[in-house]
């Protein structure tokens, strides 16, 4: 019989303890992906507008290559998303736009059935706006001021024949909000107090591509324009808006007919109220993540120049903007997300 000698004996035991690590790793693996799989999916509201859609995949992407929590989405309107939020259909409502549905939102929260946890951003905007270059001029496009001394909406019956009409040229145009929309009443009441009825014609574009496609055409054309937006977009994160001046916000004079500012909103992050139980850590995550309009907007920007979805604008921020995101998340699952997004 032939003798084994040390070094075979030595070399055997090295392929018996490969083997063993082989089989722990595979162990640890199968139970990691065990694990994984047995979370319960999260649910996120898409309430059907861009930014929330950015809000929701920057939040999944963390959730499930840092957590390993797999994800959704469900489509819906504002109302119905946070009625589905109430009733635990969804777990996750990224953006919620307090000041339209305050009523609402207050009763949910009070009754314990949603919970807010952070909020997202409040520096929203919204009112009339014009193209800065209206004001004061762009020398690399060669455009002059049009009227340098507009500051105010009050200013504005001293400039209508700035912005004509083109089916009325005895009024200016006030380019209006969407039909159907709280801000569309708002407008109009806002326009006929403030004596503007007598200047513009109120024009409403129909939808809001329609309101920004005319935006980008009087940029385009370096024409005057006026009208009803919004912060944070995609046009304000690519062109360069004047929101105009009025009347501080007051809620006696908001009551009164509308005869000041709209009211900046808490724009919040609410879970359903079984999360803090499913998923803990999650939820822990959520309080943390706070943003703001600009960087939305940039990130809107992104996606439209860009011609890509969500996600990927999801992943431009990541790597974008990693000192904030980070600063949302325990060190381990930040480099998990790392790795994932390499």
């Amino acid at each position: 019989m032939k003798k084994f000698r040390k070094k075979d004996l030595l070399f055997l035991l090295v392929i018996l303890f490969a083997m063993v690590l082989l089989m722990a790793c595979r162990q640890s693996t199968s139970d990691q992906a065990k694990e994984s799989s047995q979370k319960e999916e999260i649910v996120f509201a898409d309430a059907g507008w861009d930014s929330i859609r950015f809000h929701n995949a920057v939040a999944r992407t963390i959730i499930e290559k840092g957590y390993e929590y797999p994800t959704s989405d469900i489509m819906g309107s504002e109302q119905t998303s946070l009625v589905g939020l109430r009733k635990g259909e969804i777990n996750v409502y990224t953006e919620i736009w307090t000041g339209n549905i305050i009523d609402i939102y207050n009763e949910a929260v009070e009754s314990g059935e949603i919970i807010e946890l952070s909020i997202n951003y409040s520096d929203n905007k919204q009112g009339l706006y014009v193209p800065t270059y209206v004001i004061k001029g762009d020398p690399e496009r060669g455009i002059e001021p049009m009227a340098p001394d507009l500051k105010s909406v009050k200013d504005l019956e001293k400039y209508w024949e700035i912005f004509k009409d083109p089916e009325d040229s005895g009024k200016g145009r006030v380019y209006g909000s969407i039909p159907g929309w709280t801000a569309d009443e708002v407008l109009k009441t806002k326009i006929k107090n403030y004596n503007l009825d007598k200047f513009y014609n109120y024009f409403q574009p129909g939808s809001a591509p329609a309101l920004a496609a005319s935006i980008v055409k009087a940029i385009e054309n370096k024409e005057p324009w006026l009208g009803y937006y919004w912060e944070p977009t995609w046009i304000s994160g690519k062109y360069d808006m004047t929101l105009l001046e009025d009347e501080p916000y007051d809620k006696e004079k908001w009551d009164n007919g509308y005869l000041c500012e709209f009211e900046s909103q808490d724009l919040t992050i609410a879970v359903n109220k079984n999360l803090p139980n499913q998923a803990p850590e999650v939820v822990e995550f959520l309080k943390h993540y706070k943003t703001n309009s600009e960087i939305t907007s940039k990130a809107l920007a992104y996606m439209q120049e860009n011609e890509v979805e969500a996600d990927v604008a999801a992943q431009w921020f990541l790597k974008e903007y990693e000192n904030l995101w980070t600063k949302w998340v325990p060190s381990e699952i930040e480099q998990k997300v790392k790795q994932a997004i390499q």
